[in-house]
Protein backbone atom coordinates (compact mmCIF):
# COMPACT_ATOMS: atom_id res chain seq x y z
CA UNK A 1 0.00 0.00 0.00
CA UNK A 2 2.82 2.39 0.91
CA UNK A 3 4.58 1.63 -2.37
CA UNK A 4 1.42 2.50 -4.33
CA UNK A 5 1.10 5.80 -2.45
CA UNK A 6 4.71 6.71 -3.30
CA UNK A 7 4.16 5.89 -6.97
CA UNK A 8 1.00 8.02 -7.03
CA UNK A 9 2.82 10.94 -5.39
CA UNK A 10 5.70 10.68 -7.86
CA UNK A 11 3.34 10.62 -10.83
CA UNK A 12 1.56 13.72 -9.48
CA UNK A 13 4.92 15.50 -9.10
CA UNK A 14 5.94 14.58 -12.66
CA UNK A 15 2.58 15.80 -14.02
CA UNK A 16 2.93 19.08 -12.09
CA UNK A 17 6.46 19.56 -13.47
CA UNK A 18 5.17 18.91 -17.00
CA UNK A 19 2.38 21.48 -16.53
CA UNK A 20 4.88 24.02 -15.23
CA UNK A 21 7.13 23.41 -18.23
CA UNK A 22 4.18 24.02 -20.57
CA UNK A 23 3.57 27.41 -18.95
CA UNK A 24 7.24 28.43 -19.00
CA UNK A 25 7.75 32.03 -20.09
CA UNK A 26 11.23 33.11 -21.20
CA UNK A 27 11.63 36.39 -23.09
CA UNK A 28 14.67 37.15 -25.23
CA UNK A 29 17.55 39.51 -24.44
CA UNK A 30 16.62 43.15 -23.80
CA UNK A 31 18.49 44.30 -26.92
CA UNK A 32 16.33 42.01 -29.11
CA UNK A 33 13.27 44.23 -28.54
CA UNK A 34 12.79 47.46 -30.50
CA UNK A 35 11.74 49.30 -27.33
CA UNK A 36 15.02 49.15 -25.40
CA UNK A 37 17.54 51.63 -24.08
CA UNK A 38 21.16 51.31 -22.89
CA UNK A 39 22.58 53.81 -20.42
CA UNK A 40 25.59 53.36 -18.10
CA UNK A 41 26.00 49.78 -19.45
CA UNK A 42 22.51 48.85 -18.22
CA UNK A 43 20.13 47.75 -20.98
CA UNK A 44 16.40 47.97 -20.30
CA UNK A 45 13.59 46.80 -22.56
CA UNK A 46 9.96 47.73 -21.89
CA UNK A 47 7.42 45.74 -23.89
CA UNK A 48 3.67 46.38 -23.66
CA UNK A 49 1.60 43.19 -24.04
CA UNK A 50 -1.58 44.15 -25.84
CA UNK A 51 -3.27 41.52 -27.99
CA UNK A 52 -4.43 38.01 -27.12
CA UNK A 53 -1.46 36.69 -29.11
CA UNK A 54 0.95 38.84 -27.04
CA UNK A 55 -0.53 37.90 -23.69
CA UNK A 56 -1.13 34.18 -24.35
CA UNK A 57 2.50 33.17 -23.73
CA UNK A 58 2.63 34.97 -20.39
CA UNK A 59 -0.93 34.83 -19.05
CA UNK A 60 -2.62 31.96 -20.88
CA UNK A 61 -6.26 32.59 -21.76
CA UNK A 62 -6.47 35.81 -19.72
CA UNK A 63 -5.75 39.11 -21.47
CA UNK A 64 -5.45 41.77 -18.73
CA UNK A 65 -6.10 44.54 -21.29
CA UNK A 66 -9.74 43.41 -21.51
CA UNK A 67 -10.08 44.42 -17.85
CA UNK A 68 -8.30 47.78 -18.17
CA UNK A 69 -4.84 46.57 -17.10
CA UNK A 70 -1.81 47.05 -19.35
CA UNK A 71 0.99 44.56 -18.55
CA UNK A 72 4.47 45.85 -19.43
CA UNK A 73 7.35 43.39 -19.50
CA UNK A 74 10.60 44.88 -18.19
CA UNK A 75 13.92 43.18 -18.94
CA UNK A 76 17.13 44.44 -17.28
CA UNK A 77 20.63 43.39 -18.33
CA UNK A 78 23.61 44.34 -16.21
CA UNK A 79 26.78 45.11 -18.17
CA UNK A 80 28.33 47.33 -15.49
CA UNK A 81 30.66 44.71 -14.02
CA UNK A 82 29.09 45.39 -10.58
CA UNK A 83 26.09 43.97 -8.77
CA UNK A 84 23.00 46.18 -8.80
CA UNK A 85 20.40 46.59 -6.06
CA UNK A 86 16.88 46.99 -7.46
CA UNK A 87 14.09 48.89 -5.75
CA UNK A 88 12.28 49.81 -8.94
CA UNK A 89 9.67 52.53 -9.16
CA UNK A 90 7.87 52.62 -12.48
CA UNK A 91 5.34 54.90 -14.11
CA UNK A 92 3.52 54.78 -17.42
CA UNK A 93 3.86 58.19 -19.11
CA UNK A 94 1.42 58.96 -21.91
CA UNK A 95 2.13 61.21 -24.90
CA UNK A 96 0.90 64.31 -23.06
CA UNK A 97 3.19 63.62 -20.07
CA UNK A 98 0.66 62.25 -17.56
CA UNK A 99 2.26 59.76 -15.12
CA UNK A 100 0.39 56.67 -13.88
CA UNK A 101 2.10 54.53 -11.22
CA UNK A 102 2.20 50.75 -11.42
CA UNK A 103 -0.38 48.69 -9.51
CA UNK A 104 0.69 45.93 -7.10
CA UNK A 105 0.03 42.41 -8.50
CA UNK A 106 -2.25 41.43 -5.61
CA UNK A 107 -4.40 44.52 -6.30
CA UNK A 108 -4.62 43.48 -9.95
CA UNK A 109 -5.77 40.01 -8.89
CA UNK A 110 -8.57 41.54 -6.79
CA UNK A 111 -9.95 43.69 -9.61
CA UNK A 112 -13.49 42.71 -10.47
CA UNK A 113 -13.87 40.53 -7.37
CA UNK A 114 -17.34 40.51 -5.84
CA UNK A 115 -17.80 40.52 -2.06
CA UNK A 116 -21.00 39.01 -0.73
CA UNK A 117 -22.34 39.14 2.80
CA UNK A 118 -24.73 36.33 3.72
CA UNK A 119 -28.33 37.41 4.16
CA UNK A 120 -29.99 36.73 7.49
CA UNK A 121 -33.63 37.52 8.12
CA UNK A 122 -34.19 40.24 10.71
CA UNK A 123 -31.33 41.90 12.54
CA UNK A 124 -28.04 40.20 13.33
CA UNK A 125 -28.20 39.05 16.99
CA UNK A 126 -24.43 38.62 17.11
CA UNK A 127 -22.19 41.54 18.04
CA UNK A 128 -19.61 40.39 15.47
CA UNK A 129 -19.73 41.29 11.78
CA UNK A 130 -20.99 38.58 9.46
CA UNK A 131 -18.36 36.74 7.41
CA UNK A 132 -18.10 37.72 3.78
CA UNK A 133 -17.38 35.57 0.77
CA UNK A 134 -15.20 36.91 -2.02
CA UNK A 135 -15.83 35.64 -5.51
CA UNK A 136 -12.54 35.55 -7.41
CA UNK A 137 -11.97 38.27 -9.98
CA UNK A 138 -11.18 37.43 -13.62
CA UNK A 139 -7.49 38.34 -13.12
CA UNK A 140 -7.02 36.14 -10.08
CA UNK A 141 -4.63 33.75 -11.85
CA UNK A 142 -1.20 32.74 -10.58
CA UNK A 143 0.56 34.26 -13.61
CA UNK A 144 -0.30 37.83 -12.53
CA UNK A 145 1.76 37.60 -9.35
CA UNK A 146 4.04 34.79 -10.50
CA UNK A 147 5.27 36.74 -13.52
CA UNK A 148 5.44 40.15 -11.79
CA UNK A 149 8.83 41.83 -11.52
CA UNK A 150 10.23 40.90 -8.11
CA UNK A 151 14.05 40.86 -8.40
CA UNK A 152 15.91 42.85 -5.75
CA UNK A 153 19.49 42.12 -6.86
CA UNK A 154 21.03 41.86 -10.32
CA UNK A 155 24.52 40.29 -10.43
CA UNK A 156 27.07 41.52 -12.97
CA UNK A 157 26.56 40.03 -16.42
CA UNK A 158 23.06 38.69 -15.59
CA UNK A 159 19.52 39.66 -16.59
CA UNK A 160 16.16 39.68 -14.83
CA UNK A 161 12.64 40.26 -16.08
CA UNK A 162 9.04 40.55 -14.98
CA UNK A 163 5.81 42.47 -15.50
CA UNK A 164 4.57 45.77 -14.13
CA UNK A 165 0.83 46.48 -14.35
CA UNK A 166 -0.84 49.80 -15.16
CA UNK A 167 -4.50 50.80 -15.11
CA UNK A 168 -4.28 52.55 -18.50
CA UNK A 169 -4.89 52.04 -22.19
CA UNK A 170 -1.78 51.98 -24.35
CA UNK A 171 -1.45 54.92 -26.71
CA UNK A 172 1.20 55.92 -29.28
CA UNK A 173 4.05 58.02 -27.87
CA UNK A 174 3.85 56.43 -24.39
CA UNK A 175 6.94 55.52 -22.41
CA UNK A 176 7.99 53.77 -19.22
CA UNK A 177 9.70 55.91 -16.57
CA UNK A 178 11.91 53.85 -14.27
CA UNK A 179 14.07 54.69 -11.24
CA UNK A 180 15.53 52.76 -8.30
CA UNK A 181 18.65 51.08 -9.71
CA UNK A 182 21.64 51.38 -7.36
CA UNK A 183 25.21 50.15 -7.19
CA UNK A 184 24.96 47.35 -4.60
CA UNK A 185 28.28 48.18 -2.91
CA UNK A 186 28.28 52.01 -2.89
CA UNK A 187 24.51 52.63 -2.87
CA UNK A 188 24.88 55.26 -5.60
CA UNK A 189 21.72 55.54 -7.69
CA UNK A 190 21.86 55.39 -11.47
CA UNK A 191 20.11 57.97 -13.61
CA UNK A 192 16.44 57.47 -14.44
CA UNK A 193 15.38 55.65 -17.59
CA UNK A 194 12.61 56.54 -20.03
CA UNK A 195 11.99 53.71 -22.44
CA UNK A 196 9.56 54.17 -25.36
CA UNK A 197 6.65 51.74 -25.41
CA UNK A 198 5.84 51.99 -29.09
CA UNK A 199 6.24 48.78 -31.07
CA UNK A 200 8.35 49.42 -34.16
Amino acid sequence: MRRVAIIVLLSIAVAAAADKEKTRFAPGPASSYPSHQTLDKITIAAVPFLSDADTAAAFGKVNPNKYGILPVLVILENGTGKALRLGLNTAFVNASGKHVDAIAPDDVQRLGAVTKTPRIGGSNPLPLPLPTRVKKGPLNVWEIEGRAFSAKLLPAGERVYGFFYFNVDHEPGSRLYLTGIRDASSGQEYFYYEVPLDKQ
